[in-house]
């Protein structure tokens, strides 16, 4: 079977929604040290290696839109299309106390195989969804770990992060804080964007609305799980929009 970097759901759906997944697979790719980066399996389940639950919160909340979505299909640690190519971060050698063996001593040689079979595909695709029409607003899932190794524990349930533009953020965050059993994060537990991320590529840049939604992962563990908070975040995304009124 042919090796794909990128999975795409409901690719004629009409809705102006595009829903990304940049960390949606644990996915190591066949030509990178032989589809595997020296980790054991374990370390591979963990929010290193992908973003835990959110390609099935994504996959659901296209359906709920009548949205198309893209899905990334390598892991973060192949290389992270989260980050901009210049980013030091773009490929991970050590994360979270651990250490990525296959990325130790991966040279400028291997950095762009990755790019070019990976990183590139994936936000090519994106960009042509991105621009199928004049309106597209763009709704990037994501998940994170309730607690860093030595840190204290994410009190938040959900956060949603923007940077410059806060079009779409604000009113979803005012939405999701009057939901009585939320604790919710704005621009929690990260801060904005990086220069150069998936969001700024695709959103800032064009100035399409857009907003980054970060849940956290023991909430979506399940496939149960995940179609709720898809359920939950659907009409919410909509009255958001609504509020903003173009």
């Amino acid at each position: 079977m042919t090796y794909e970097p990128f999975e795409i759901v409901n690719e004629t759906a009409q809705a102006r929604w595009l829903i990304t997944c940049d960390h949606a697979a644990n996915t190591v790719p066949p030509f990178v040290n032989d589809g595997h980066l020296g980790l054991a399996a374990g370390d591979m389940e963990r929010h290193i290696a992908y973003d835990v639950g959110a390609a099935g919160v994504t996959r659901e909340l296209a359906r709920l839109l009548d949205a198309p979505a893209v899905l990334s299909n390598f892991s973060r640690l192949v290389i992270d299309p989260n980050r901009g190519e210049d980013d030091p971060t773009l490929l991970m050698k050590l994360y979270d106390g651990t250490i990525i063996p296959a990325n130790r001593h991966a040279d400028a040689q291997e950095l762009t195989r990755r790019l070019t079979r990976c990183y590139r595909p994936y936000h090519e695709a994106v960009a042509r969804l991105a621009a199928r029409r004049d309106d597209t607003v763009i709704v990037s899932i994501h998940s994170y770990t309730r607690q860093l190794q030595g840190r204290p524990p994410r009190p938040w349930h959900v956060g949603i992060l923007y940077a410059a533009d806060t079009r779409l953020s604000r009113p979803l965050v005012n939405l999701l804080r009057a939901e009585p059993d939320l604790c919710v994060g704005e621009n929690e537990p990260y801060g904005g964007h990086l220069p150069g991320d998936a969001i700024a590529r695709h959103a800032i840049a064009q100035q399409r609305h857009n907003t980054l939604i970060e849940i956290r992962n023991d909430l979506i563990e399940t496939p149960r799980d995940q179609a709720a908070w898809a359920a939950r975040l659907a009409p919410l995304l909509t009255r958001a929009l609504d509020h903003i009124g173009n």
